[in-house]
């Protein structure tokens, strides 16, 4: 590992090695600067794209890191588009020029530094159309948003009497170029080619002043006993669904007495998608540094981590209540790092999923894209979805509220959709 001489690009910062074999794991090398979160970032990309790490590798000397993912895609993804995953990579590394000479400074001011350089709040653009109703329709819309790098921030779909459908989506396109008029055109033609003749029309515009705002509130309340069960710090047994099946399953420990500098972290649990993900999210939002880590999935969806880690300021995690409280949040975020409950909407019948945000205000990604799959194989009708942020008790948290076509009295029928959903958002199918 070491430093670019000056003027070298960054032609080597991240590589990607296809596999010699068949069935074996692509590896991808990250070499750069350091940072405090960067491999939530990295690994937010990667699940981005549908693809599973089933071994990493960081190694960092708190100015310099050097990481490996092996990473595997999942059956039914559109192939991966390999040169456009290095981009978005690279965009998540901060640049070598950060790291030359000024290390002293940019580390002991780091959290000054990272605030100073977080991007500007992307554009927010609102798409239109109209299209009559059929079934999985509303999965094949996302799935074409998600191809064309078009995040979606909120949406409202409802269905009419007559059949047809009325979309708003409140988006952000990661390429930025939503703006322009070639894009609008290429998400329009997009869509029409998915959506064929029954699409009536299509319109994209920029979302200005206090509408940003006013898209990304929470429309309606939750219902307190939703939020009692839903969201509460260890499900009840009868709540979890498709979650881990037993916390036993599940072990987090903490040892400073096997490193002179570090404070080690152990985790064995079940395998998820999205597991490494969840765990360098929250020691991002905890503000650890990982200086050693080792990952290792294996074919039993079983996975082991061992983590070296230090506070921001370098020195280890001494303080017992800071051990117990980051512990408690692993232990939650891998029991049940997703929220999926089916309720009662007055007569009809109401699918709720719910993940955590970011202190970076960043959610999870393909989730609506995960949940609308589960309910096109379910061959169940959508009839009214929505996306919004609400805050209960110290964090913040995404909820998909989808509003299902028929009346699911059964509890029996209702189970089958919870589990249907935990498991394709879990990876589990």
């Amino acid at each position: 590992m070491g430093i670019p001489c000056d003027g070298d690009d960054d032609e080597d910062t991240v590589l990607i090695r296809q596999p010699d074999s068949a069935g074996d794991p692509t590896v991808i090398t990250v070499n750069c600067p350091d940072k405090t979160g960067l491999g939530c970032d990295l690994c937010r990309v990667i699940l981005s794209f549908g693809l599973t790490i089933v071994r990493g590798d960081v190694n960092t000397d708190g100015k310099w890191c050097y990481i490996l993912f092996w990473v595997v895609g999942r059956g039914g993804r559109p192939a991966t588009r390999w040169s456009l995953l290095r981009k978005r990579l690279l965009g998540a590394c901060p640049t070598a020029s950060s790291a030359s000479g000024l290390y002293d400074y940019y580390y002991k001011h780091q959290e000054v530094l990272l605030m100073e350089q977080q991007p500007r709040r992307p554009q927010v653009f609102l798409l239109n159309f109209c299209c009559y109703d059929r079934m999985g329709l509303l999965h094949d819309v996302t799935q074409v948003l998600c191809e064309l790098e078009l995040t979606i921030r909120r949406v409202k779909v409802s269905t009419t009497p007559d059949g047809r459908v009325v979309d708003l989506f409140f988006i952000t396109d990661t390429r930025e170029l939503l703006h322009t008029k070639k894009r609008k055109e290429e998400t329009c033609e997009q869509l029409r080619g998915v959506l064929g003749d029954s699409m009536t029309s299509c319109d994209i515009e920029l979302v200005t002043g206090e509408g940003i705002s006013a898209c990304l509130q929470a429309s309606s309340l939750l219902p307190p006993e939703v939020t009692e069960d839903m969201f509460s710090s260890e499900p009840p047994e009868e709540a979890r669904g498709g979650c881990q099946p037993s916390p036993t399953s599940l072990s987090v420990t903490m040892d400073n007495s096997l490193s002179p500098a570090h404070t080690l972290i152990q985790i064995h649990c079940r395998d998820h998608k999205g597991l490494l993900y969840d765990i360098m999210r929250t020691l991002k939002d905890y503000k650890i540094q990982i200086s050693y880590g080792r990952f290792y999935a294996s074919q039993r969806r079983r996975c082991e981590l061992d983590l070296f880690v230090v506070q921001m300021d370098g020195k280890k995690i001494v303080d017992a209540g800071k051990q117990k409280g980051l512990c408690d949040r692993l232990r939650t975020e891998l029991f049940c790092p997703l929220r999926v409950t089916v309720v009662n909407r007055g007569p009809d019948t109401e699918l709720l999923v719910a993940n955590p945000v970011e202190l970076s205000g960043k959610g999870r990604p393909l989730v609506f894209h995960d949940i609308t799959l589960a309910l096109k194989i379910l061959h169940t009708r959508i009839f009214l979805a929505e996306i919004c942020r609400h805050v209960i008790g110290d964090r913040e948290w995404e909820v998909y509220r989808v509003l299902l076509d028929d009346d699911y009295e059964l509890s029996s029928v209702r189970n089958k959709i919870v589990d249907r959903v935990t498991k394709m958002l879990m990876g589990w199918d």
